[in-house]
């Protein structure tokens, strides 16, 4: 079987003989990969050294036992081609996309585990599976993931897509669903106003689903002039900060209807003065949202920024099943427009291509491209591909 394996920093490798995945547990399916989309989190994790996910040479990850060489590919889109005698919900035959975050539920289909299976964790107790402390990535050093022919999961992450929905669609379920977990827990009324700060990938993700849950008013704030364009394409207004002489977060508050200010904000680039914007952009009794990942360094915050204003700051981090089934759900209703999500791919790359032209090209064009998509290419899915974005291949 093909692959795209990691073996450490910087030590990433197309491979013809990777083992096949076989169902080992009751509980598992066996899927079929059409496509599986890459990000700024795999591009980051090929070149960190240590790595932030996967585990240290001859380090295991503790829920699931394993340990690199492993697939990577963590946003999956395929079709079920064989079950396990437990699973009653998904069949063989089913278009899937995959939940990859692995919780305390999965430790039993690992034999490996260094975890006891007397007891889950205090969140998973709480169905809080998306803070798990013993959570971990398909993909991203858990178990194999969807960079190859055929990937292996328990049914409880493989989530049924409608025969309505075209599979390269469904394939951006997994970074809309961190989108989509973000708006949802914010507790976003329908008709309220929102303002994204970043325009790449989570950002443009929840552009999208604000419009799946009826914004009446999205603004995307953006100083790269490509994002920003892609973020207009998919229905916000866009603003450049670098572009006003004076105060931006005066001139953005001008951007909401009242001119005070936005229902929600929602800070997608992680940067002391992005988060500042969000605060402040927001109108008293605002929700600020936190999505994006940062890293240790302390930030200046003045609590009565918010609280003079009794404005929310909240974060919000990946996702949990109910996601995936709001994302797809949706799309089935039309919510969040096929042709729009489509613009989301503007490459599709075959798995033995997938190092060059997918993590290579993407690493080197990230304010052009916003998804690229890496196939097998057992069905076609290359051909296909070209009658809605560009293919990069080696002919």
């Amino acid at each position: 079987m093909q692959g795209i394996v990691y073996y450490g920093p910087n030590d990433l490798r197309y491979e013809q003989n990777v083992p096949e995945p076989k169902i080992e547990h009751p509980d598992e399916v066996l899927v079929d990969v059409s496509y599986c989309g890459i990000c700024g989190t795999d591009l980051k994790e090929v070149v960190a050294d240590p790595p932030n996910f996967f585990k240290q040479a001859g380090g295991s990850d503790p829920l699931t036992g394993h340990k690199p060489p492993l697939c990577m590919g963590h946003e999956i889109a395929g079709t079920v081609i064989e079950v396990g005698g437990n699973v009653t919900d998904v069949k063989v035959g089913d278009h899937v996309v995959i939940d990859p975050s692995t919780h305390c539920a999965d430790k039993d289909r690992f034999f490996d585990s260094t975890l006891t299976a007397e007891e889950d964790c205090e969140e998973c107790q709480k169905g809080l599976t998306n803070i798990c402390k013993n959570m971990s990535l398909t993909g991203l050093g858990a178990q194999n993931g969807g960079l190859a022919d055929k990937f292996v999961t328990a049914a409880r992450h493989a989530v049924v897509v409608p025969k309505s929905i075209p599979l390269e669609i469904a394939a951006l379920a997994q970074p809309l669903a961190v989108s989509y977990h973000a708006v949802r827990i914010s507790g976003f009324k329908e008709g309220s106003t929102a303002l994204i700060i970043g325009g790449g990938a989570i950002g443009l993700s929840t552009i999208l689903c604000l419009f799946g849950f009826k914004a009446s008013h999205v603004v995307c704030s953006e100083p790269s002039k490509i994002r920003r364009e892609n973020a207009e394409k998919l229905g916000a207004i866009g603003f450049d900060p670098t572009s006003v002489k004076g105060d931006p977060v005066a001139e953005l508050r001008k951007l909401s209807p009242t001119g005070h200010g936005f229902d929600y904000t929602f800070d997608c680039s992680g940067l002391e003065v992005t988060l500042q914007t969000a605060i402040h952009a927001a109108a008293s009794n605002g929700t600020v949202v936190n999505i994006a990942i940062w890293g240790k360094n302390p930030i200046r915050f003045w609590p009565m920024d918010v609280t003079k204003h009794e404005k929310k700051l909240m974060g919000s981090m990946c996702y949990t099943r109910e996601d995936f089934e709001g994302v797809l759900d949706c799309f089935a209703r039309g919510d969040i427009d096929d042709e729009r999500a489509r613009r989301f791919i503007t490459t599709v790359v075959s798995l033995k291509n997938g190092i060059e032209g997918g993590f290579e090209y993407l690493r080197d064009h990230k304010d052009s491209e916003i998804k690229v998509l890496i196939t097998p290419n057992n069905h076609g899915e290359l051909e296909y591909s070209k009658s809605f974005t560009r293919i990069h291949e080696h002919i």
